[in-house]
């Protein structure tokens, strides 16, 4: 029996890893869940199977080999109790690091304690289950966005060049990334994933928490904006579907020889979609149920920068919240960058023999993304 600890469970990406994980027999699965009591533990578990949405039988069998344990990965040994700590990392055969706060806009020390403070504790963890005795492999996801400024192609190797970044999430990320292979170099068994711009199912469209890119497309689409949109020209933007994602790290997970690899989990120069016509696809789907938009202006990008402030004060919410991490999103613009996967690709074609997890184009999947708006909580 193998046995998986996840952290990031119950978020964008973990959600997706759990059950891939658990379709082997021969699996249990950890997870470690922030919660006050017992109750709102349970809640965070019934929401996990209310979003995946198996057979009474195969749910039955889920629950029957899945554990969740209160805690908190940025506190020290993940907020569990010494006896808890023990017994997990006796019991572990693998980590899967999935957690993440992706808010562009908080402070560095904030960004550092999210991101910094969990990868040495999820490290700790795995140096202890192999002092115990276990291989405690270690999948780590990171973000393309740790290579914040770098001009052109982005390579899928370790980033050691000096740069500045678009903000302090990507900042933090790639500290904890250059901790992570720091314990590579010291003997730990590590595989490092940058996904890019995470969106919803390939299918359905369906993601189980608020994701930002549904708020970016009203905005880009002049749902939110009075009318307007930046004029962005050829600039695209890579994103990939959710189970592409978690797929990808499941297989790799997988294989001891993937340990040492970076890999970019992205559409790629050639995948990625052209803002434009992201826009024209939003603006559809729009029109498609019932509810079509004004003429749009568009608007160059210095302009956008000073509108922005005025249509921000003028929304509320959710939408608020997102126009006030726009500013790092048009400075994005500014110097848009291509990820190489091609190395990512091959690899994942050697140990995946239905190729499930290559990503396709952008506009095979978009479809079902931009068809499905709402978010599971």
């Amino acid at each position: 029996m193998t046995c998986v600890f996840i952290t990031g469970a119950t978020g964008v990406v973990g959600s997706e890893l759990v059950p891939l994980f658990l379709e082997s027999p021969e699996t249990e699965v950890r997870i470690l869940v922030r919660a006050e009591d017992e109750n709102r533990l349970r809640h965070r578990v019934d929401d996990l199977f209310d979003y995946w949405q198996l057979s009474p039988d195969l749910e039955a069998d889920f629950r029957r080999r899945l554990v969740a344990l209160p805690g908190d990965v940025t506190r020290p040994r993940l907020g569990l109790g010494g006896d808890a700590w023990q017994r997990l990392a006796r019991e572990i055969t693998h980590i899967v690091h999935a957690a993440g706060n992706v808010r562009l806009n908080q402070s560095i020390e904030a960004a550092r304690h999210d991101a910094v403070d969990s990868a040495r504790s999820v490290a700790e963890l795995a140096w202890a289950s192999r002092a115990s005795g276990g291989p405690a492999k270690l999948d780590a996801v990171s973000t393309v966005g740790v290579a914040g400024r770098m001009q052109g192609l982005i390579p899928e190797r370790p980033l050691t060049e000096p740069r500045a970044f678009h903000n302090t999430y990507e900042q933090a990320k790639a500290e904890a990334e250059d901790f992570l292979l720091g314990e590579l170099d010291k003997g730990l068994p590590l595989t490092i994933h940058r996904p890019s711009m995470v969106v919803g199912r390939s299918d359905t469209g369906r993601i189980i928490r608020f994701q930002v890119f549904y708020y970016l497309c009203d905005f880009l689409s002049g749902a939110k904006t009075w009318g307007f949109v930046p004029d962005t020209g050829e600039a695209t933007l890579d994103i990939i579907p959710v189970d592409y994602v978690a797929r990808a790290i499941h297989c790799t997970a997988l294989h001891a020889q993937s340990v040492g690899r970076v890999l970019h989990l992205s559409s790629g120069p050639d995948g990625a979609i052209r803002i434009a016509d992201l826009v024209g696809q939003v603006r559809a789907r729009y029109a498609d149920r019932g509810q079509p938009l004004p003429r749009l202006r568009l608007v160059p990008l210095g302009r956008v920068r000073w509108l922005l402030p005025l249509v921000t004060r003028a929304s509320w919410g959710r939408t608020r919240r997102l126009l006030g991490t726009l500013p790092h999103f048009l400075a994005y613009l500014d110097d848009p960058q291509e990820f190489i996967n091609g190395d990512t690709r091959r690899f994942l074609g050697q140990v995946e023999t239905t190729n499930s997890v290559i990503v396709p184009k952008s506009g095979q999947y978009l479809i079902h993304v931009l068809g499905f708006t709402g978010s599971v909580r």
